[in-house]
């Protein structure tokens, strides 16, 4: 491709032990795009050599920090090379490069911000296994709350940004696979337009495909979806019993004076009901405001 015919695309491929995988990864992609940025992850084995024979340009961290950690790095990279279109894909083979021009092509056309290359929409194809299917269930269910709703696939790593949200996207904090659901959380707070596309993903015939135990993984993942949540309806899940905490003490204060004024009887236990709904309701409260307060601060970055 060149500038001067069409958009410059640039694909941004986190790493780590993929030396077996890269190779096909790097020449497929290569086909679609301008350039290939490869962060290596700490990788022991020969993965950044490879994919730099192969003309990919590659960062590389010194230990393994997670994809999230490996994907802003990547972008951070390649903002100097100011592309007009980013793809991201997982370098284990699972992704098939060939479906590229499917998934940048809502953004060459302006009619998405973000796409997501989907396994669960109509005419994707996938053959995970049923523990696999079974934990995206489960993380997708989770996930979709933090993304209010807009994306099936909250976990696919095959994704394409327009070069306007790329900073947005950096922003994610999450260093390993929650990543995806952060920069889904991300987009649509800043009313970004997000799409999904049909893909093909094989995981037979493949090296594991995952690095980590599959339930510190899915325990991962859930995790963040939990505080994208929290974050983003911090004053309804937090502040609101925080409030009822406190008129709950308030109450509980107003009678235990009421009686001792009455008997000349000081009820410890409903003394201690006072001390701690005013506690827990007044650490709620702050909690609640404090994170409404980060979350607003990063949708005015």
């Amino acid at each position: 491709m060149n500038k001067d015919k069409g958009p410059f695309i640039i694909a941004a491929i986190p790493a780590y032990n993929e030396e077996k995988n890269i190779a096909k990864v790097v020449l497929q992609v290569r086909r679609y795009v301008d350039k290939v940025v490869v962060c290596d992850d700490g990788s022991m084995d020969l993965t950044a050599e490879i994919a730099e024979k192969l003309g990919a340009m590659v960062v590389r961290h010194h230990k393994n920090t997670g994809k999230g950690a490996a994907l802003r790095t990547a972008l951070e990279y390649l903002k100097q090379l100011n592309p007009d279109v980013v793809v991201t894909m997982d370098a284990d083979g699972q992704h098939d490069p060939n479906e590229t021009p499917r998934i940048i092509k809502p953004i060459i056309e302006g009619k998405a911000d973000m796409v997501i290359g989907s396994r669960f929409v109509e005419g994707s194809e996938t053959d995970a296994p049923l523990y696999r299917r079974l934990g995206l269930k489960l993380v997708n269910s989770v996930s979709r709350k933090s993304g209010k709703g807009v994306a099936r696939d909250t976990q696919s790593g095959f994704r394409a940004y327009s070069a306007k949200v790329i900073d947005l996207m950096q922003q994610c904090e999450a260093s390993g696979y929650g990543v995806e659901t952060e920069q889904l959380s991300a987009a649509v707070r800043n009313g970004l337009r997000v799409m999904e596309v049909p893909i093909t993903v094989r995981y037979r015939g493949l090296e594991k495909t995952s690095k980590r135990n599959p339930a510190r993984h899915g325990a991962e993942l859930v995790g963040v979806a939990l505080r994208l949540i929290v974050e983003d309806r911090s004053l309804l899940l937090l502040g609101v019993p925080g409030a009822m905490l406190i008129m709950l003490g308030m109450g509980t204060g107003v009678y235990l004076l009421w009686y001792f004024n009455v008997t000349r009887y000081f009820s410890i236990p409903i003394a201690l009901i006072t001390l701690g709904a005013l506690f827990m309701g007044t650490m709620l409260f702050i909690t609640s405001l404090m994170l409404y307060a980060i979350t607003r601060l990063k949708q005015k970055k």
